[in-house]
């Protein structure tokens, strides 16, 4: 099958991002206004949890740890019914649909109960769409040039993040000047202007994409990791190591604040983080294209273990500020190469499935992962944890024990062995 032929790139001409397919650029579209209305309220939903309503750490470390992990479920459910049914671009719309209807119920919330109420219908939407939408852009493009089609999909994402939180930042300096905690009614004029760009995303995919029917000769997906083959699994175990160390990042804000950085000084540092992610994003992408997904992911996972190492040691807010920008290094590197890596291990006709899967286990590892960190930061009950030092460190550790379990237990495998 000529896979080349299939996405509309011929296979002797050179690659960049504005021959990419128009699929890619409807789930770069969708990706991109869903995360200017995310970003913009759930990077500051941790502040409004522990300023506004005085929630503790392992509360929030529950909230974020079970909203990853009730989309987890959802993610292997659209993943393997993408394959069965040969389709995946209504499922992602529907997804980004739920999400986008779950941004109102925020304005309303004033208990942690019902925070956590929007905050997980708003996962149900990411878990309904992100298996099927990795699944539509990885069948719409060749495998040798996936990973700069999963590079610019992830950059279209952060670029949304940076515009969301130039807006919060923008309201939060005209409602709350001068002031480092906060206030309800700042966190709740966001939650509306969120709106608009949360439904264009779903304008977006809705009109501009094209379903891609699956690639080979179908079989019925079943939910047994061998039928995904011994090389995925090996990857999947060692990524489940390295995910029980990676908790929520709400907790990198906390800490932010908690080393003293300002309101809108947190917000600055997201804006960094989210530049770097997406300057590095595509460049990362292609090189992996060359180079092999496993080099990227090792220097990835590297600097991630590193800088979890920096937030634990970090001793003033400046110092906080420059891990979190380079922390983008991390993301830019390794995230968007792990998910080509994932169509590299697999039969094209199980990409849904193995999507699914891998999302899947990464949103359950999640929720242990943040409560662990949660209670680690300030305890449970009559304990009051290690402080807020604890997490980090135990993330770091993780992270580089998942280094050295790829380079020695990770079989190599080719780009373009799967096409």
């Amino acid at each position: 099958m000529n896979t080349a032929q299939e996405s509309g790139i011929p296979e002797d001409q050179k690659v960049t991002i504005f021959s990419l397919p128009r699929n890619v650029w409807a789930v770069s579209f969708a990706s991109f206004f869903m995360d200017v209305s995310s970003e913009m309220v759930l990077n500051i939903m941790p502040l409004f949890l522990a300023n506004v309503l005085g929630i503790k750490t392992n509360i929030i470390g529950v909230i974020e740890g079970l909203a990853d992990a009730i989309a987890s479920l959802l993610k292997l459910f659209s993943g393997w019914l993408s394959d069965k049914m040969g389709g995946r671009k209504w499922w992602a719309v529907a997804g980004y649909a739920i999400s986008a209807c779950s941004k109102p119920f925020f304005y309303f919330a004033n208990t942690w109960e019902l925070v956590a109420g929007a905050r997980w219908a708003d996962r149900v939407g990411k878990g309904i769409r992100t298996a099927p939408r990795d699944a539509l852009v990885a069948d719409s493009i060749d495998a040798p040039h996936r990973g700069l089609a999963f590079g610019f999909h992830r950059a279209a994402d952060t670029g949304g993040a940076v515009v969301g939180l130039l807006i919060a930042i923008l309201v939060i300096w005209i409602s709350q000047a001068n002031q480092n905690m906060l206030q309800a009614h700042t966190f709740r004029t966001i939650v509306l202007i969120s709106i608009l760009p949360a439904f264009l995303a779903v304008i977006s995919l809705a009109t501009i994409a094209r379903d891609v029917p699956v690639k080979g000769q179908r079989a019925m997906p079943k939910f047994a990791l061998s039928t995904l083959g011994r090389p995925f699994i090996i990857f999947l175990v060692i990524v489940s190591i390295f995910t029980l160390g990676n908790s929520s990042d709400a907790f990198l804000v906390l800490r932010a604040q908690e080393r003293g950085l300002s309101l809108e000084g947190i917000l600055a540092m997201l804006v960094s983080f989210n530049l770097i992610y997406a300057l590095v994003s595509t460049p990362a992408g292609s090189l992996s294209d060359r180079l092999g997904r496993r080099r990227l992911i090792v220097i990835g996972w590297t600097v991630y273990g590193l800088i979890y190492l920096g937030f634990a040691m970090a001793r003033t807010s400046v110092q906080i500020f420059i891990l979190y920008a380079l922390y983008g290094l991390y993301y830019g590197m390794a995230y968007g190469t792990a998910n080509a890596l994932v169509a590299d291990l697999v039969p094209s006709n199980l990409r849904g499935t193995a999507y699914g899967t891998y999302n899947a286990m990464l949103g359950i590892l999640t929720f242990p992962a943040s409560v662990i960190a949660g209670i680690l930061w300030q305890g449970i009950g009559s304990w009051g944890g290690f402080g807020p030092s604890a997490p980090f460190l135990f993330g770091a550790v993780l992270a580089l024990l998942a280094v050295v379990l790829f380079l020695v237990w990770m079989p190599r495998v080719s780009t373009i062995s799967q096409a």
